[in-house]
């Protein structure tokens, strides 16, 4: 006696049908019926009265019926506790979705997260990062990662990598660990010529946002060079006369938070992440990854 026989059997009880039965074990009638005589014999009594329009279960049918559902319910249960034995009960599947800038990232940390947590099953999507929102929001996914323009404090100075700022070496500026725009108000301000239009673009909309943009005096870098010694004026400058700017002793560089990067990983999840180990996991090993990449850089 098999299993499948057993199965064919509940599939005949269920049905009353023997050409129904055979096409849902996916066997012929010929085969069942000679599949129910099989069984006949091994338990020696008869299961089924056949007639030409209808299958009827002998009591003994009906009994053997419920036996059937029994063991193969139980075979089940076993399956399913032998599995989790081996692979643990914890089944859990995490939806993560992610913007390509960061397609360099999810799946790699996936990857490493399920070569220790193999029965947790990782489904990844690259959405955009409006549709990351939504989709977080709507619980259709469980982690959205993306980047983000990192919102600057109203009273930082922040100028690009492509412009220089710096006073002269005796400035009241030099007194401060950090210059913030608060106190740039009092200073006058001095913008250096570039050739490079997009230079001096941004030389202009950085004056904009120190408020200088109508005080601003502007010369080539010499004027510039000889009018900030000994003044309380500060300049700003392409990166292009940094060699020259620093070349005079009697000038100094301006630190700004201009190396704080302005964009950073934005690891985002809708689930208490007290209650859910994984989902915790996962989410720290993308920001930590992130975190010594962005080191190495």
């Amino acid at each position: 006696m098999r299993f499948e026989q057993l199965e064919q059997f509940v599939a005949l009880g269920n049905l009353r049908h023997f050409r129904q039965a055979a096409e849902q074990t996916n066997i012929s009638t010929s085969a069942l019926t000679r599949s129910i005589q099989t069984l006949e014999d091994e338990i020696g009594c008869e299961l089924v009265k056949r007639s030409t329009r209808s299958v009827r279960l002998t009591e003994q049918g009906e009994l053997f019926l419920a036996y059937c559902k029994t063991t193969l319910n139980e075979l089940e249960s076993a399956k399913k506790n032998i599995k989790q034995s081996l692979f643990g009960s914890d089944h859990t599947k995490v939806v993560i979705g992610y913007t390509q800038q960061m397609s360099s990232v999810v799946p790699v940390v996936c990857g490493q997260f399920l070569a220790h947590h193999p029965s947790v099953k990782i489904e990844m999507q690259m959405l955009d990062e409006s549709d990351l929102t939504n989709k977080l929001q709507l619980g259709e996914i469980d982690i959205s990662v993306c980047m983000h323009s990192a919102e600057l404090a109203s009273s930082d100075v922040y100028i690009p990598d492509q412009l220089i700022m710096f006073v002269a070496k005796n400035h009241p500026l030099l007194n401060n660990d950090t210059v913030t725009k608060q106190a740039l108000v009092k200073y006058p301000m001095f913008g250096c010529l570039s050739q490079s239009r997009h230079i001096q673009h941004m030389l202009n909309e950085t004056a904009d946002s120190f408020n200088k943009a109508t005080s601003m005096k502007v010369g080539n870098i010499n004027e510039v060079l000889s009018n900030i010694k000994n003044s309380e004026l500060f300049a700003i400058a392409g990166i292009e006369h940094s060699k020259l700017v620093a070349q005079e002793s009697d000038i100094v560089l301006i630190k700004t938070n201009k190396d704080i990067p302005t964009e950073q990983v934005l690891v985002r999840t809708n689930h208490t992440l007290s209650e859910d180990a994984n989902i915790k996991e996962l989410v720290s090993l993308i920001e930590q990854f992130e975190q010594r990449r962005a080191l190495s850089v």
